[in-house]
């Protein structure tokens, strides 16, 4: 018998909440096959089998926290002369004996969804679906294989859910019905729903309290006159099509903030823990905030000043997928120099963010208006406006730097093709 211990799953992680195991007690495994899903404080990792045998135990109940070098489940290794014909779907349990720990390569990150069609399942019999839409399922007393999935390959949706509920009238385990009048009220349907802060949200807490309390931050607000930038979006649209590309405005954003960070290389800087040392990085990693399932997300597109659009397009498809699966890299949230917090996509018109530390500067963009604007002869013109907030770094980084920054940003925005004469 062995015992699987937790490996080190990511940098300064020492624990995990266990979100959903995908085995039970007395199961057969084969080697690589998904066992149990755990949400560490970035993202949502899978853990594999090292070998294949037989589960005997599962240590961490699915919501319990799980410490890294832990013991999370028991197995039985199959004998060595054991063919596959004498290998049955599950086998009973037997008393468990500690063995040397299981080598940390045993996790890894998905880089697929299990291939499926809306009414099978995908490999080793999961069906495709989010840990958000698998708790709803729960909380209703259904299981995922009862509902048929119409997204991609398969993926059970929450719509499926809500659907295949009002179908069947299945109300949730966990609802009251509603009090009939002259009934006497009951004190403990006013109490909260009580949930533990855990994962990403956990560590968002964290880190913002830390920045707000410790950064002192300058604020910037500018509004910027998109126009030209969306016509040539529409413009470039059907090619970056033909490529298999989606282009949103996000890749010019950060390519115009790579070109002016060249001009204003401080905002690409970072203050030591210290507080005496500035560290200037020569590469710009630009870091784009994204609502996931799971909790606020950063990851950082790298090197975003040698990209071409189409490649910033790509990497930032690619990241914001991985991000509201809850299933980003740990390399791609590691190493951002400055953030874009495009809060306008959700409808914001302003917003007043904090500094992703330890980074210098984060900005928050607005939702594009049509307004009324004056032309130089003072005829009223209708612009796209969008609102763009800036906060910095007050320790090192003055008003009259941002300002400046901001403006050259502003510049290659407001006429996009003045960015040709500075691509590489």
């Amino acid at each position: 018998m062995s015992d699987f211990k937790l490996p080190d799953i990511g940098e300064g992680i020492v624990e995990c909440e266990v979100v959903e195991w995908r085995v039970a007690e007395g199961d057969h495994i084969e080697e690589d096959q998904p066992i149990v899903e755990v949400m560490t404080d970035k993202a949502l990792v899978e853990i594999t089998a090292p070998e294949a045998g037989v589960v005997t135990r599962l240590y961490v109940p699915q919501g319990q926290i799980a410490k890294v070098h832990a013991p999370l489940y028991a197995y039985q290794g199959l004998d060595e002369n054991e063919g596959e014909g004498g290998r049955s779907v599950s086998h009973h349990a037997s008393p468990i004996s500690e063995l040397p720990d299981v080598p940390d390569d045993a996790v890894e990150l998905p880089v697929a969804t299990p291939p499926s069609n809306p009414t099978a399942q995908g490999a080793y019999g999961k069906v495709p679906a989010s840990p958000a839409v698998r708790r709803l399922v729960r909380e209703h007393g259904l299981t995922i294989t009862e509902v048929a999935g119409s997204g991609k390959e398969g993926r059970v949706l929450k719509e499926d859910v809500l659907e295949h509920i009002h179908h069947n009238e299945v109300e949730p385990t966990s609802s009251k019905p509603a009090p009939t009048i002259g009934e006497a009220h009951n004190p403990e349907q006013d109490a909260p729903r009580i949930e533990p802060l855990r994962g990403v949200r956990a560590v968002m807490a964290k880190r913002m309290v830390a920045s707000a309390a410790t950064i002192p931050h300058f604020h910037y607000g500018e509004e910027i006159d998109v126009t030209e930038l969306l016509a040539l979006r529409e413009r470039l649209k059907p090619q970056a099509d033909a490529q298999g590309q989606r282009l949103t405005l996000m890749p010019f954003f950060m390519k115009a903030l790579a070109l002016a960070l060249a001009e204003t290389p401080i905002l690409n800087a970072q203050l030591n823990e210290a507080g005496d040392e500035l560290h200037y990085y020569p590469q710009c990693n630009i870091g784009m905030a994204v609502d996931s399932k799971t909790g606020l997300l950063v990851p950082n597109v790298k090197g975003v000043e040698h990209l071409t659009l189409l490649e910033i397009a790509r990497e930032v498809g690619r990241l914001t997928v991985a991000a509201r699966e809850g299933r980003v890299d740990q390399a791609d949230l590691k190493g951002g120099t400055i953030s874009i917090s495009n809060i306008g996509a959700l409808g914001g018109t302003y917003a007043t963010p904090i500094i992703n530390a330890p980074e210098a500067a984060i900005v928050a963009i607005g939702r594009t208006q049509w307004l009324p604007r004056f032309d130089e002869q003072g005829a009223v013109q209708r612009r796209a406006i969008m609102t763009i907030t800036w906060a910095g770094d007050h320790r090192f980084i003055d008003g009259g730097t941002i300002a400046r920054f901001c403006n050259t940003w502003k510049g290659f925005l407001e006429a996009p093709e003045t960015m040709l004469l500075y691509l590489g």
